[in-house]
C-alpha cells in the first residue's frame, strides 16, 4: 500500500495476457494510460495528451464542466479535481484484484476503481464505489465504471480506416443482429481532437436489451487487437465513444442523469457502488473475443447443475397451446414429449386463469375449469413419465384487474407523478417492499413445496420505464435499487432452492444480460415465431451468452414437411434445446427426426458447456442466404448450417453450394460426417488446402449438422 508520491510513479501489470499501465502524475492525477493485449508502447503517447487518460469521470451537481462537451460526459468535475490517495494489489479466489484510491480535496469525496482480474481469461471486472467524507449533502449524476483513452493509439493508420465497431441491434422477435460499422459511418469524422459528437448506446428501463444487449466490440485492424465490454446490469446503462486529445476515449456506466433520468444525492458518510463491467482484450479479432467472453461468462456464473447436464425442456406455448393449456390438451402432449426424450415439461401461460388472463395475472392459482381435477394431477402425470415439472410464472408483476390487488397498496408498486406505473395492463411490482419480496416468496414456496415444481419459466413482458418516485432521489435511482432488490430476492431463492432451474424470459430475449444470467441458467433468446428466421437469431446466440444458457425454440408445425422438422431440430441442436410444436400431431416420420435430433443432442451436449463458439461466415443477419455457427472442443468440432433463402426466391428448390472457411483447420487430415439427419440428401468435401468445408445442399429453407474430427494434430 502506498500513501502518497512526490514525482511521477508507474504502476504496471501484466495478467492473463493482459497489459494495464497507470500514472500517478506529481499533481496526484491518476492516467490510465493503457490497457490490451499487447504491452504499452511508450512513444503512442505524448506529454501533451497524457492529461486526457484519466482513470475515471465523476460529475457532481453544481460543479462545473471543461472542454466541449456537448451530451459527453468528458471533462467532468470534481472528475478532474480527484487526486490519487494510495492502491492495494492482492490476490483473491478468483485472481488479481488492484484497487485504487482517489479523493477530491473540494469537496471529501472518496473514489475506489476496482479490477478484478480473473485467473486465466482476458477480461477484467471493473467498477467504482463512492463515499462521501465531507459534509452536506452531494448529488451525483455521473460516473464511470471503465474509462479508456487512446483506444485507437496503436497503429499508424487513420481511425476511420483501422477501427470497426460491432454492434448488437436486438428486439423482439429480432434479436441479436449485428452490424459492423467504420466510426465515420456512425458520423464519428477524424476532423478536430474533441467534438461534441458522440457513438453512445444507452437502455433506460427494465428490459435491459430492449435495442441493444449491454455489450460491444471494437476492433483495430491494423494492430489486430480487439477491445470488447459488457455491462453487467438489468436495468439502465451507458456507454459512449468520444474524441479528445486527437485519440478516441471509451466511457461504459451504469444509469446517468443525462441519459437515463438517474441521479443520487449522498449524505455525509453515505456510499454508492457503480455498475459492474467486464471489459477484456484479445489479439484478434471478434471471434477470439467471443471466446474470451464465453469463458468469462462461464467464470462469474452462478454454479449449477443445470448447466452442465442440459437437460432437454418441452414448453407447451410456441406454435402448440399458445398460453391456453387444459388437461384434455396437456396429456397427450406429456406422452409424445417423454417419447421424444424429453426431461422437463414445461407448462406455460394460461394455467392460472379460466379464460383471458393478461391482465388479471397476480395471485397464480391455478384455474379449476382448465384442470378440473387439480393441476397437481397433471404435474403427477409428467413426473410419472420421467420429467420435471415447471410452470409459467411472470412475477415481477400484477395485472391490473388482478384479485389480489385487493391486499396491496401503491408502496407495493413503481410510481411516478403520484401513479402507479402502468403499463401493457399490467403494475410493475417494487422489489425494495419487503410485502413484495413475501408474495414473490410464498408464490414459489408452493409451487416448489407443494406443486412438485422444479423449473419455473419467468417472463416479464412490460418495461417499467425510467423508474419509480418512492424512496428514491430520482426515478432512475427508484430503478437502479429494484432491480438490486430483485438480484438479491434471485439470489435468496437459489439459496433456499439449489436445484430449482428458473428461465430468464422477457417477452423473449429482452433481458439478455449477465446480472441475470449469473444468477439464472438458462435465457429464452427469442419468442420468433417462424422457424426460418429463428436460423440467425439462434446461430448469433453465443455471441451474447454463453451456448449452454441459449434457449432456442425448436417447434416441428402440423402443416409441415421433413425438412422443416430438421431445420427446426438444427436451430437448437448446439445450444439449449427448448422443444414444442403439437408432436402428438406428427407423423411418424416426423416425430421419429425430432427423436433422432434429441437422441443425438445427448450424445454431444456434454462439449457443449466446455466449447468456444465460431462463425465460418461471420455473424449472422436475418438477411443472409446461409448462415453457419461452429463450437469447438479441443479437437472435436460442431458445425450448423443453413440454407436460409435463394438469390432470387425465398425458396428455391435447386441445390446450391457453400464454402465454409476453416482457417485454423487448414492443412489438417478430418474426419467429417453430417450427424444430423442421417439419411438425407447433402453432399460435403473437405478441402485441407483452402481450408475450406464444401456444403451442398437441396434447396432453402434446409439445415444439416456435422461432426468434425481432427485426425492429426500439429
Amino acid at each position: 500500500m502506498k500513501a502518497g508520491v512526490m514525482m511521477s510513479e508507474f504502476i504496471r501489470i501484466e495478467e492473463n495476457n493482459v497489459h494495464l499501465v497507470l500514472e500517478i502524475t506529481k499533481a496526484k492525477d491518476v492516467l490510465l494510460l493503457h490497457f490490451g493485449a499487447q504491452a504499452w508502447d511508450e512513444k503512442s503517447i505524448d506529454g501533451k495528451q497524457k492529461p486526457f487518460f484519466r482513470l475515471m469521470e465523476l460529475q457532481v451537481a453544481g460543479e462545473d464542466r471543461d472542454e466541449y462537451h456537448g451530451r459527453t460526459h468528458r471533462a467532468t468535475y470534481p472528475g478532474l479535481r480527484m487526486q490519487y490517495d494510495g492502491y492495494t494489489d492482492e490476490r483473491n479466489g478468483m485472481g488479481r484484484k488492484l484497487e485504487i484510491r482517489l479523493k477530491d480535496p473540494a469537496t471529501l469525496l472518496t473514489a475506489v476503481q476496482h479490477f478484478q482480474f480473473y485467473d486465466g481469461i482476458q477480461t477484467v471486472r471493473s467498477w467504482a464505489v463512492l463515499k462521501h467524507e465531507g459534509e452536506g449533502p452531494l448529488g451525483v449524476e455521473y460516473v464511470s465504471s471503465f474509462a479508456l483513452t487512446g483506444l485507437d493509439k496503436e497503429g499508424v493508420r487513420d481511425r476511420g480506416e483501422k477501427m470497426k465497431l460491432h454492434l448488437p441491434h436486438t428486439g423482439w422477435q429480432s434479436e441479436l443482429q449485428w452490424r459492423s460499422y467504420r466510426l465515420p459511418e456512425l458520423g464519428l469524422s477524424h476532423l478536430t481532437d474533441r467534438t461534441s459528437k458522440r457513438i453512445s448506446c444507452s437502455n433506460t428501463g427494465s428490459w435491459s436489451a430492449a435495442e441493444h444487449i449491454p455489450m460491444a466490440v471494437l476492433e483495430n485492424e491494423e494492430d489486430g487487437s480487439t477491445l470488447f465490454w459488457q455491462i453487467e446490469h438489468n436495468g439502465s446503462w451507458h456507454w459512449e465513444i468520444i474524441d479528445q486529445s486527437d485519440f478516441l476515449t471509451l466511457l461504459v456506466s451504469g444509469p446517468t442523469e443525462h441519459d437515463n433520468h438517474w441521479w443520487i444525492e449522498l449524505q455525509p458518510g453515505e456510499e454508492f457502488e457503480g455498475v459492474p463491467v467486464a471489459v477484456g482484450s484479445v489479439q484478434g479479432g471478434f471471434q477470439e473475443a467471443a471466446g474470451e467472453l464465453t469463458k468469462y461468462r462461464r467464470k462469474i456464473r452462478r454454479l449449477n447443475e443445470d448447466n452442465r447436464t442440459l437437460k432437454v425442456i418441452f414448453n407447451d406455448y410456441m406454435n402448440c397451446l399458445w398460453g391456453s393449456p387444459t388437461t384434455e390438451k396437456l396429456l397427450p402432449l406429456i406422452d409424445a414429449a417423454a417419447e421424444a426424450g424429453c426431461e422437463y415439461f414445461c407448462i406455460d401461460a394460461g394455467w392460472y386463469a379460466p379464460g383471458e388472463w393478461w391482465d388479471g395475472v397476480g395471485e397464480w392459482l391455478p384455474s379449476e375449469e382448465r384442470f378440473p381435477g387439480g393441476i397437481k394431477i397433471v404435474l403427477d402425470y409428467v413426473r410419472s413419465k420421467g420429467m420435471v415439472p415447471g410452470l409459467w410464472l411472470e412475477l415481477e408483476v400484477m395485472g391490473i384487474n388482478s384479485p389480489k390487488l385487493a391486499e396491496t397498496d401503491d408502496s407495493w408498486f413503481f410510481m411516478r407523478h403520484g401513479r402507479r406505473v402502468k403499463d401493457r395492463s399490467r403494475y410493475q411490482l417494487d422489489y425494495r417492499n419487503p410485502a413484495v419480496v413475501a408474495h414473490a416468496n410464498e408464490v414459489i414456496r408452493r409451487l416448489v413445496e407443494d406443486y412438485g415444481v422444479g423449473y419455473i419459466k419467468m417472463d416479464y413482458n412490460i418495461n417499467a420505464g425510467i423508474g419509480t418516485e418512492t424512496d428514491a432521489d430520482s426515478f432512475g435511482d427508484g430503478l437502479l435499487q429494484h432491480n438490486r432488490a430483485y438480484l438479491s430476492w434471485l439470489d435468496s431463492i437459489f439459496d433456499c432452492y439449489p436445484d430449482l432451474v428458473i428461465e430468464n424470459c422477457s417477452s423473449g430475449g429482452m433481458r439478455m444480460d449477465y446480472a441475470m444470467l449469473s444468477r439464472y441458467s438458462i435465457q429464452s433468446t427469442s419468442d420468433q415465431e417462424n422457424y426460418v428466421n429463428y436460423a440467425a437469431i439462434a446461430a448469433a446466440s453465443p455471441s451474447a451468452l454463453t451456448p449452454e444458457q441459449s434457449a432456442v425454440w425448436s417447434y416441428p408445425l402440423r402443416e409441415g414437411d421433413d425438412e422443416e422438422v430438421v431445420f427446426n431440430m438444427v436451430n437448437a441442436l448446439l445450444l439449449r434445446v427448448h422443444q414444442s410444436g403439437h408432436l402428438a400431431e406428427l407423423s411418424p416420420r416426423r416425430r421419429e427426426l425430432v427423436k433422432e435430433a434429441l437422441d443425438y443432442y445427448k450424445q454431444i451436449r456434454s462439449d457443449i458447456p466446455e466449447a468456444l463458439p465460431f462463425w465460418p461466415l461471420g455473424l449472422p443477419a436475418a438477411e443472409d442466404e446461409w448462415v453457419s455457427l461452429g463450437l469447438r472442443r479441443d479437437e472435436r468440432l460442431y458445425l450448423a448450417v443453413w440454407r436460409v433463402r435463394g438469390r432470387i426466391n425465398y425458396q428455391e428448390a435447386q441445390p446450391a453450394t457453400v464454402s465454409l472457411p476453416l482457417p485454423s483447420l487448414k492443412g489438417e487430415d478430418l474426419a467429417v460426417r453430417c450427424a444430423y439427419p442421417l439419411d438425407m440428401p447433402v453432399e460435403y468435401r473437405w478441402q485441407p488446402g483452402a481450408g475450406e468445408l464444401e456444403v451442398t445442399l437441396p434447396a432453402t429453407q434446409t439445415a444439416r449438422l456435422f461432426e468434425i474430427h481432427v485426425k492429426s494434430v500439429r
